[in-house]
């Protein structure tokens, strides 16, 4: 039985973005990093939209191989015919965006991984796992890949599979253009189309531009080279006519274009036309491979196109099935979709990465507390931090649903080490103990150190504040916070909001409530919320319901210890875990005070230190799981 829906063939490589808008790729500084190549990219655009997707291609055994790889795992994607070469380089693009026509682009492909993928490559196996394959044309301009597609096909034609092509006709990767014409998008060429029009009998479903179908058609009359291949093929043929949308035709090809089945266009603003033509395929996939109608079908094509055309690199414009579904339901607001701040808050919320269902996290982020022990040094602190990241290590022991709360100011080192472990890391931002808010002087001024936090780093802020704060204070707080977090969003990170109404003034069942209603009033939509441990079910379901009303998305909440004991954390797990919202608890000094206190004046060996936290960290990890299995229970 089929366990995937779509299994794409072909290019793989990064694309090295170019940050600034409107000038030469000559004078760009500095470049966003994302995953790239046409069918890289569909992989990633129909797993997000619901269709369990795979990759067939190479990728070099390097960092930019591996970066591949573990971004399609994020994205849910079968990387089973993913081939490490352990020769040749990963491909890699420069490109940029100077207005909506030019896109200054240059290919670094020379005898690159993907270019090797070859029939060895090609399992049988896998194929008749999927009820579909995609090619795309770059991957038949080379006898050794040709084969490779040519064999895919031919197995997919054995056992029953729908088979589609992607033209995706790139003059310079045929080489019919130069290196330095990158965003060439058409070269006539005899011998490119004799080549395509061998292939074309394989496709159940072709897709192209006009200019693609010119060079599979041997025409630059569109219809007649729409005929052309029709005399080829059977397939169903979809024309992509830019803002004009796009058509489909499933037998004769009519006198006009204007003829063939049409699905609703969206008035977008083109801000960037490179990779709509992937977003567009991803949609038209979802919906064939669902078994729409045309009219849907193209619908869903020509709305993924509009997303990639307004937004700033390939896959990560995208949308998410969920995302889709809110753009259809709630229409065009704006025509600069990237600048649509509810539409950007779904498009954020729907397509995070990583499972945090559970977050059992170990919190030694303290500055003050530690700074404050007696014997401590910064040299010291620092060397402690690195025993705390040991015993969370430990623990996890390569296991998921772990995390740690580690400052860089102390913790430098720590927080370093830490990156790529596969632990959940929040990293704080305020000065502590500050009332009002103040931030760390390293974030700077307009937070612009924000561009050198590694990007799975989660910016983590707490706010002492409550509902009875005077106009002045809460306008502060709340202006800081919302700053925070636009420059958080800004940079690709995810954000945790902790608030703390108990140090401030008395609480009730609705305190907590309150604050997280006046922080999403100010514009403040965290990923991430970390509370207090409330004392009663009705304060937990009032919280928990002020953040669903107002972000169904949300990452979740995570319980905070407040140095209390092991007893005292039992009975807030208790309650807390009844509410599937609160994914785990974040808990330091009950796990790290003791052990510091003693350290810190030599009584302690670094062995002994891990060992009890690690010991300590242990057993809240156990106290919260059984809490929620007990309440799973119960729900049950």
């Amino acid at each position: 039985m089929a366990d995937l829906d779509v299994i794409t063939i072909g290019r793989a490589g990064v694309d090295l973005y170019g940050s600034q808008v409107g000038g030469r790729l000559e004078d760009m500084g500095s470049f966003d990093k994302y995953i790239g190549g046409s069918p890289t990219n569909m992989a990633c655009g129909t797993a997000r939209l619901g269709l369990r997707s795979g990759l067939i291609t190479r990728v070099g055994n390097e960092h930019m191989g591996r970066f591949i790889r573990e971004e399609l795992l994020r994205h849910g994607v079968c990387v089973d015919g993913v081939v490490t070469d352990p020769e040749r380089l990963t491909a890699l693009v420069l490109l940029g965006i100077r207005d909506e026509e030019q896109f200054p682009l240059i290919f670094y492909r020379e005898n690159c991984a993907d270019m090797a993928l070859c029939e060895d490559d090609i399992e049988e196996a896998l194929l008749k796992r999927s009820r579909s394959v995609v090619a795309t044309g770059t991957h038949l301009s080379h006898p050794r890949t040709e084969a490779a597609v040519l064999r895919a096909l031919e197995i997919a034609r054995a056992h029953g599979l729908k088979t589609a092509l992607d033209i995706d006709y790139r003059p310079n990767l045929w080489g019919v253009a130069g290196h330095g014409d990158g965003e060439s998008r058409f070269v006539e060429s005899a011998k490119v189309t004799a080549k395509l029009q061998e292939s074309l009998h394989y496709f159940d479903l072709i897709v192209g531009t006009e200019e693609e179908f010119h060079i599979a058609g041997g025409s630059t009359d569109t219809v007649a080279a729409l005929r052309a291949v029709r005399a080829v093929s059977k397939a169903t043929l979809v024309c992509k006519r830019g803002p004009m949308g796009a058509v489909a035709f499933e037998g004769d090809i009519p006198d006009s274009l204007d003829a063939g089945v049409s699905g609703p266009g969206f008035p977008i603003e083109v801000f960037n036309v490179l990779g709509a033509g992937d977003g567009f395929m991803s949609g038209l996939l979802k919906g064939w491979l669902d078994g729409e109608s045309w009219p849907v079908t193209l619908k869903y094509a020509n709305a993924c196109g509009a997303f990639a055309v307004s937004r700033h690199g390939c896959t990560p414009a995208y949308p998410s099935w969920e995302e889709l579904q809110f753009f259809f339901e709630r229409g065009v607001k704006r025509t600069d979709l990237r600048n649509d701040a509810e539409l950007e808050q779904v498009h954020w919320a729907t397509n995070r990465h990583g499972d945090w269902s559970t977050v059992r996290t170990f919190a030694f982020d303290h500055r003050m507390q530690l700074e404050e022990m007696e014997g401590y040094t910064l040299e010291k602190g620092g060397a402690f931090k690195e025993l705390c990241l040991q015993a969370a290590m430990q623990v996890q022991d390569g296991q998921g649903g772990y995390g740690i709360l580690c400052d860089n100011r102390i913790g430098r080192a720590a927080l370093h080490a830490a990156s790529g472990s596969g632990l959940w890391i929040g990293r704080p931002t305020e000065l502590p103990g500050s009332r009002p808010i103040r931030f760390e002087p390293e974030l700077g001024e307009d937070m612009g150190q924000f561009r050198e936090w590694a990007r799975e780093n989660v910016v983590k802020l707490l706010v002492f504040c409550h509902p009875d704060d005077d106009a002045e204070t809460r306008a502060h707080q709340e202006a800081k916070v919302k700053a925070l977090w636009t420059a958080a969003r800004r940079n690709g990170l995810e954000f945790l909001l902790e608030v703390i109404p108990s140090k401030v003034g008395p609480v009730d069942d609705s305190t907590t409530a309150t604050l997280i209603r006046q922080f999403y009033e100010a514009g403040v939509y965290p990923d991430w919320w970390k509370l207090e441990p409330l004392k009663t079910v009705k304060a937990w379901t009032q919280a928990v319901n002020a953040i669903e009303e107002n972000d169904p998305h949300t990452c979740g909440i995570v319980v905070l210890g407040l140095d209390a004991p092991e007893a005292e954390l039992s009975a807030s797990f208790e309650v807390a875990s009844r509410f599937s919202l609160v994914k785990g608890f974040a808990v330091g000094r009950t796990i790290f005070g003791d052990a510091a206190r003693a350290w810190m004046k030599g009584a302690l060996s670094d062995e002994d230190a891990v060992a009890q936290m690690a010991e300590r960290f242990r057993r809240l990890c156990d106290l919260w799981d059984e809490a929620r299995a007990e309440a799973r229970r119960n729900a049950a």
